[in-house]
């Protein structure tokens, strides 16, 4: 499950960055920065990335999703540093489809 849900993060992020014309050192994967220091994002980066995460998401396994929610603005430890973080925390967080 986490392997397909980091599979659309990096299809979403490519998007993003694609779109505000950021370029993306090197490949995409788990320890890819987001946000915070060294990240690829910015603040209005990350909540286009986060809507079209949750976004693709309910597309491929029918489920809605909040990666931007209290518990994750609580977190010690953001889920949204890396790649590998965010989707560790949106696989722990899906509903179970059907």
């Amino acid at each position: 499950m986490k392997d397909k849900v980091q599979a659309l993060i990096v299809q979403a992020l490519r998007e993003v960055t694609e779109q505000n014309a950021i370029v993306v050192p090197g490949e995409v994967g788990a320890e890819t920065s987001l946000f915070g220091r060294n990240g690829l994002l910015d603040s209005l980066g990350l909540v286009s990335l986060v809507i079209a995460v949750e976004q693709l998401i309910e597309d491929e396994f029918g489920v809605s999703v909040s990666l931007a929610n209290e518990k994750a603005m609580s977190q010690k430890q953001s889920p949204y540093r890396t790649v590998g973080t965010l989707a560790q925390y949106a696989s722990e967080n899906m509903p179970t489809a059907g």
